[in-house]
């Protein structure tokens, strides 16, 4: 079994469950909001250290 670490590279899925989001929703946003995620192929990547970086750079307090 392979351990996770935070550079890890997230698919589509991983990501969408772990911001608790539609896949959907991830393939339709990802240049609109400026995820930092990346073509490898045809296939959506994402760094899950870039990806708590952006959220903690975008993070909206109320």
């Amino acid at each position: 079994m392979q351990t996770k670490t935070r550079n890890a590279l997230l698919s589509v899925e991983d990501l969408a469950n772990h911001l608790n989001i539609p896949k959907r929703t991830v393939y339709s946003e990802w240049r609109k909001w400026g995820l930092p995620g990346f073509l490898v192929g045809k296939h959506l990547r994402f760094r899950e250290n870039d990806v708590e970086n952006w959220l903690e750079a975008n993070r909206v307090d109320h």
